[in-house]
């Protein structure tokens, strides 16, 4: 048996074994705690901080362009 296989067995044998015990209810409510836990600390997800993290990127890129324009602009109204 490859060493793979047999850690997916044993994996899966664990978790049938765990799934019989009062260890899966205690592991649901810890769950449950956390993820209200989680929601009041008013936490976000990654999906969400890479969105932002996107927005901010081309926020700062176009901030660079613009004053790029202006100092041109102001180079240009020098010069005249």
């Amino acid at each position: 048996m490859a060493p793979n296989q047999w850690l997916d067995d044993f994996q899966k044998n664990m978790s049938e074994l765990l799934a019989k015990t009062p260890a899966a209810d205690i592991e649901r409510n810890m769950k449950a705690l956390m993820a209200q836990t989680f929601a009041r600390m008013d936490l976000i997800t990654r999906e969400e901080f890479d969105v932002q993290a996107a927005l901010l990127a081309r926020t700062i890129e176009r901030v660079e362009a613009l004053e790029a324009r202006v100092q041109a602009l102001e180079q240009l109204d020098k010069s005249e």
